[in-house]
Order: structure tokens, then C-alpha cells, then sequence
């Protein structure tokens, strides 16, 4: 019988049910790990495995053939030498995001538009200020960097907010959902900055998105934007963030992503002025949509894979997406 290994600790009953019956209907048992750990003498009875082991543990999966991350981001599943042959298909689970992060995207810009860092601060403080300059979504120009499954579902939530214009900015200019604007590429990003009240980065982590936001590029944006980062830390200049947001250049930002992770007690972002910091939660399984999102598309590639057919979330591991 062939064989697929599970690691399920974010998964509920009806999960592993699900991936159970199918599994069985196509052929395959399916053992399931609790504890995200799967053994080292098991890891050569496995055709497919569906978790996030530590990739170390890939090399020793000498039968395998395909390999699910039920993450969006592969960067620590993407060098050839992690695997025990060259055959084996990386999938990811881009597209059981787009609602928590975007979610996630509009809380901490509606934070950093209405103040409420500042208002956290009064109120710790147990003064009564009512008065402080506020802004809105509604009437914003907004740029998105990355305009998949993330950037198009915020794109969307902003619009229905009434966002004067929303932008997107991809590694190829072609056609985006409705949503958006305009679409620009990235080497068009200098010429749309200079308008952008609210830049959303969402891209992913390779060589060709690392140091996007450079410092270059911080200093066109208008003193009154903000920036918000849920893609990879990897795509901002740090410290020139940090300049920004210290000298008033910037007037905020929010970052869920950053370098390194996790961001040590003493670094200077923890204390850089008008910033929000999130420890890379706002793609976790925390809700259950996403969590059945995400099962829904190991399934689907699972039917497809049974059936000989090409694989949906199939990644592309020398581009890392």
C-alpha cells in the first residue's frame, strides 16, 4: 500500500477524516503525527508527506516523490541538496491566506491610521485625549506589492472600504484581478511611491525581492505614507526603515515580517517611533477557515496526484514561488 505521512497538529477531527477517506479512496493509507514529528525510521516508507518538518529530515525520505507544505512561503524547503532525489515536487498551500492576512493587513493600517498606538499610550497613562489627527482607507491611494492570493483579497477589502485607487506592482506586468487600478511592474515602482498613502508589501522571500523597499525608494514615498510588511522581512531595508520612522520621513509602519526572526530584545526596531510589531502571526492556522483552506488544497493535488494529473500548488523551486 502506498503510503503518506501527515504531520496534523493544527488539524481538527473532520480534517483528518477528510484527508483519511480520500487517501483510502485513491489508494494510499495515510498516517497522521500529532506532534509534528515523524519518525526517522519511518521517513523511507512515504510516498507523499503533508506538514513542516524540519528539512533536515528530507533527505532520509528516500522514497519520496511529492512533498506538501501547508505554508505559502518555501524558502527552507527549496535547495536542491535537502532532498534524497531530484525527482521530488514541492506543492505549498498559497491561497488558504488571503483572508486571515488580509484581515490581519487592515487591522494594523486602520491601527496606524487612527492612532491608536498613540491612543494605547493615553490611555496606559489614564489621561482623557480625545483629540488627535486621524485618517482613513477611505479616499487613500494604496500600492501592493504582491498581487497574489494576499494582495488581491486585501486589494479587494480595501476597495470596499472606498480607497480613492489601489495599485498593484508585480514581477510581470500583466492583467490583475478587477480590483485593482492599475497594474504596474516592478521596475515601475519609483514612478507610483511618491502618490502612495499606504504601501502593502506581500511578497515572497527569494534574491529577486530582497531589499525591494531600499532606501532609495523609502525616501520617494511621502512623509504622511506608511508601510506595512506580511510577505518576507527579506524585501526591506531595515535600518533605513528605522531612519525613516526616527526623523518623521515615514509617519508609520507595521511589520509581521522581518530579519531576523525572532527579532532579538535589544534591536532597535522594538523601539523605532510610530511602528507596529507582530511575531509573523498573521499567516498562522488560527482560524478555522484557514485551516480548511488549506487541507481543501492538499486534497485537490492529492486527487490530482492519485489520478496522474499536474499538480495545482506546484512550486517552482528555483524561482522559491
Amino acid at each position: 500500500m502506498r503510503k503518506i505521512a501527515v504531520l496534523s497538529s493544527f488539524m481538527e477531527e473532520h480534517h483528518i477524516e477528510k484527508i483519511r477517506t480520500l487517501a483510502e479512496s485513491c489508494g494510499f493509507t495515510a498516517d497522521f503525527y500529532a506532534d509534528d514529528r515523524l519518525p526517522r525510521d519511518k521517513c523511507a516508507d512515504y510516498e507523499v508527506l503533508y506538514g513542516m518538518p524540519g528539512a533536515s529530515l528530507l533527505k532520509h525520505m528516500t522514497n519520496l516523490k511529492w512533498f506538501c507544505t501547508p505554508s505559502a512561503g518555501v524558502e527552507p524547503y527549496t535547495p536542491d541538496e535537502i532532498y534524497p532525489h531530484e525527482g521530488v515536487m514541492l506543492t505549498n498551500s498559497a491561497g488558504a491566506y488571503g483572508i486571515t492576512i488580509s484581515e490581519h493587513i487592515l487591522m494594523v493600517t486602520l491601527m496606524l491610521l487612527r492612532q491608536m498606538p498613540a491612543f494605547q499610550q493615553v490611555v496606559a497613562e489614564r489621561r482623557w485625549v480625545r483629540s488627535m489627527p486621524m485618517r482613513s482607507i477611505c479616499g487613500s491611494t494604496i500600492t501592493v506589492l504582491g498581487t497574489g492570493d494576499i494582495g488581491t483579497n486585501f486589494a479587494r477589502r480595501a476597495k470596499a472600504l472606498g480607497a480613492r485607487a489601489v495599485y498593484g506592482v508585480r514581477r510581470t506586468k500583466k492583467a490583475g484581478d478587477p480590483c485593482f487600478d492599475a497594474m504596474y511592474g516592478m521596475d515601475e515602482l519609483e514612478a507610483i511611491l511618491p502618490e502612495t498613502d499606504i504601501l502593502v508589501m506581500a511578497l515572497p522571500g527569494t534574491a529577486e525581492t530582497a531589499g525591494t523597499l531600499s532606501r532609495e525608494r523609502i525616501a520617494l514615498l511621502p512623509a504622511h505614507a506608511i508601510v506595512v510588511n506580511v510577505g518576507r522581512g527579506s524585501a526591506i531595508d531595515q535600518d533605513a526603515l528605522i531612519d525613516a520612522l526616527n526623523s518623521g520621513r515615514l509617519a508609520g509602519a507595521a511589520l509581521d515580517v522581518m530579519v531576523p526572526e525572532p527579532l532579538p530584545a535589544d534591536h532597535p526596531l522594538w523601539t523605532a517611533k510610530n511602528i507596529l510589531i507582530t511575531p509573523h502571526i498573521s499567516g498562522n492556522m488560527s482560524l478555522g477557515i484557514t485551516r480548511d483552506l488549506d487541507v481543501d488544497l492538499f486534497c485537490r493535488d492529492l486527487a490530482n496526484y492519485a489520478a496522474g494529473r499536474p499538480l495545482q500548488q506546484l512550486v517552482d523551486r528555483k524561482l522559491g514561488y
